[in-house]
C-alpha cells in the first residue's frame, strides 16, 4: 500500500508525560500512527514500554489521543476497547488456562479472527498448551499466547512490546510472516516496540526514542 494512502488510526496531539522527578519522556509530542506496522525503536531503558502504556491509555498524561475517532479524554472506556495491549510480564492470568485467557483478551472484540488465531496457535506450536494454566507455561510460550491473541485481534490499535523476546527461531519466523501479512491492513495499526530494527516487514512508520 502506498504510504500516502494509509489512513491515520491514532492521532497524538501535544502529548506530555514524565515520572515524578524524572526528565520528560514525551514533551509536546504530536504525530499520527497510520494503518499498518509502525516500529517503536529504542535501546533498552529508553521508555518504549512506558510509551506503549501511554498509547494504550493506561498512564495519565496531558494532551490528546484520538483513536479511530474516539478521544481518550472524552470516552476512556470506548478508547480502551479499541486497543489490544497486554504487558508480557503480567501475572493477571496465571491461574487461567491459555484458552480462557485468550477468550478474556478477546472479549468485546467483534472482529476477532478465530481462524487467524487458530493458524497462529499452530504456527507457534501452542496446541499442546491451550488448556494448561498460564503459570505452567514458559516465558516464551506465554509471550506466544499474547501474540496469537494480539495478531488475531480486530481492535484498531495493537501494541506489541519486544515481541521476539523468549521466542524460538521457528516462532520468530511465524511472527514476521504474520506481520508482513498485517502490513497492508487498512483499518488497524500495529505498533512494535523493539530494540532491534525490523528488516522483513514494510513499515508504515518509525518512531525513534528518545523523541526529538
Amino acid at each position: 500500500m502506498n504510504a500516502t494512502l494509509r489512513p491515520a488510526i491514532l492521532r497524538i496531539q501535544a502529548l506530555n508525560f514524565a515520572y515524578d522527578r524524572q526528565p520528560a519522556l514525551v514533551s509536546d509530542w504530536s504525530t499520527q500512527i497510520d494503518a499498518g506496522v509502525t516500529l517503536l525503536h529504542g535501546d533498552t531503558g529508553s521508555g518504549k514500554s512506558t510509551l506503549l502504556r501511554l498509547l494504550a491509555g493506561a498512564l495519565p498524561a496531558t494532551g490528546r489521543l484520538t483513536l479511530a475517532g474516539v478521544r481518550l479524554d472524552e470516552d476512556a472506556v470506548a478508547y480502551r476497547r479499541n486497543v489490544f495491549f497486554c504487558d508480557p510480564a503480567t501475572d493477571t492470568f496465571d491461574q487461567r488456562s491459555a484458552r480462557d485467557t485468550t477468550a478474556l483478551l478477546g472479549a468485546g472484540d467483534t472482529h476477532f479472527n478465530q481462524d487467524r488465531w487458530q493458524s497462529l496457535v499452530e504456527g507457534f506450536a501452542l496446541t499442546p498448551h491451550l488448556d494448561k494454566p498460564m503459570y505452567m507455561l514458559s516465558t516464551g510460550s506465554k509471550r506466544k499466547m499474547w501474540l496469537a491473541a494480539a495478531l488475531a485481534s480486530g481492535r484498531a490499535l495493537v501494541l506489541l512490546d519486544e515481541p521476539t523476546g523468549g521466542l524460538d527461531t521457528a516462532s520468530i519466523g511465524c511472527l514476521w510472516t504474520e506481520l508482513m501479512r498485517c502490513a497492508d491492513e487498512p483499518e488497524r495499526a500495529i505498533v512494535v516496540a523493539s530494540a532491534q530494527r525490523i528488516e522483513r516487514v514494510a513499515l508504515a512508520g518509525l518512531i525513534e526514542l528518545p523523541l526529538n
